[in-house]
């Protein structure tokens, strides 16, 4: 058996439900305080009008109807058995407990699909919806996936975040006291960090009670402040090397229990400003596989061996 790089979603889905497992992409119709007005407006500086969602929800779809649509071409291309419905765009639980109740349970409700995974600022948990997630969990699987993007304020506050490393923290500590699992989503690329300021996000990730990370590339696309700045030439994308070795390096510095959920985004091809090579994503798999191996660098390779200060990760 070869060398494992890293400890991936597909291989922890399997040893947990036996089968292929697809997460299905959702859009609930929800905002974000970041755009409505209540902590900012216009949202962060890479995120468009949709929220990196669809806009399904705006077409009249459903959550039923949209999984229902999703799991028919999901069966056929990766022969699918179960799914996850995710709750991408905009901030999902950034709502009435009960709007969110019925928009959870409509998802449950769909044949084969086995949980929820739901994708939130981590300034938008207040307790009472963390308790009724861990109920829920008590039934079906269910991760919290929290945008911190860097774990540098300075970087933040550029980045028109609109919420603080200690915004994070305190999301995680009260999410891990309930036992939910915690997927971390991290940008590699933000305008006026180093190499160190991201390898330095790298080590705070390792050293928190969390279960997964996303990594990102942070690309240019159109209607956003971002795609000014990058017309005016004050911000310059990495290049496809200089990305495969930033996520070898940001890898190396993780648990080796950690799951690594994704290694670069999915930028839509018609709203895609910079860079071109983002969409290529098999060819940037395999260049970040390939850079892995040439430096040797593999995850755990620079973790240390030190206790964590949140309660004891347990298995999800």
């Amino acid at each position: 058996m070869s060398f494992q790089l890293y400890y991936d979603l597909n291989s922890y889905l399997r040893q947990k439900f036996g089968c292929r497992v697809q997460k299905i992409s959702l859009d609930a119709g929800l905002t974000c305080p970041n755009r409505d007005g209540s902590v900012g407006s216009g949202g962060c500086i890479y995120c468009n009008a949709k929220g990196s969602g669809t806009g399904a929800a705006s077409k009249g779809i459903g959550i039923r109807q949209q999984i229902l649509q999703a799991q028919a071409a999901l069966k056929k291309r990766y022969k699918a058995n179960k799914f996850l419905a995710y709750f991408q765009s905009y901030c999902n639980t950034y709502a009435p407990l009960p709007k969110l109740k019925s928009l959870f349970e409509e998802a449950l409700s769909v044949q084969d699909v086995v949980g929820l995974t739901i994708g939130t600022r981590p300034d938008c948990v207040p307790d009472p919806i963390l308790d009724y997630l861990q109920k829920l969990s008590q039934e079906t699987l269910v991760w919290l996936e929290y945008g911190l993007q860097s774990a540098n304020n300075k970087s933040l506050k550029l980045i028109n975040r609109k919420h603080t490393v200690e915004d994070f923290q305190d999301a995680v500590y009260r999410t891990r006291q309930r036992r939910l699992p915690i997927c971390v989503h991290v940008i590699l690329g933000l305008p006026q960090e180093s190499t160190q300021d991201m390898l330095k996000t790298a080590s705070f990730v390792a050293s928190l009670d969390i279960q997964a990370v996303k990594i990102h590339l942070l690309y240019v696309v159109k209607g956003t402040l971002l795609e000014k700045w990058y017309n005016q030439g004050d911000y310059r994308c990495l290049d496809r090397q200089a990305y495969a070795r930033l996520v070898g390096e940001f890898i190396s510095y993780l648990p080796p229990d950690v799951i690594i959920q994704r290694l670069t985004g999915d930028p839509h091809r018609d709203e895609l400003i910079a860079p071109a090579w983002a969409l290529e994503k098999q060819v940037n798999l395999k260049t970040i596989q390939e850079t892995m191996s040439k430096y040797n660098l593999y995850q755990g390779k620079r973790f240390p061996c030190t206790s964590k200060s949140y309660p004891t990760q347990d298995k999800v």
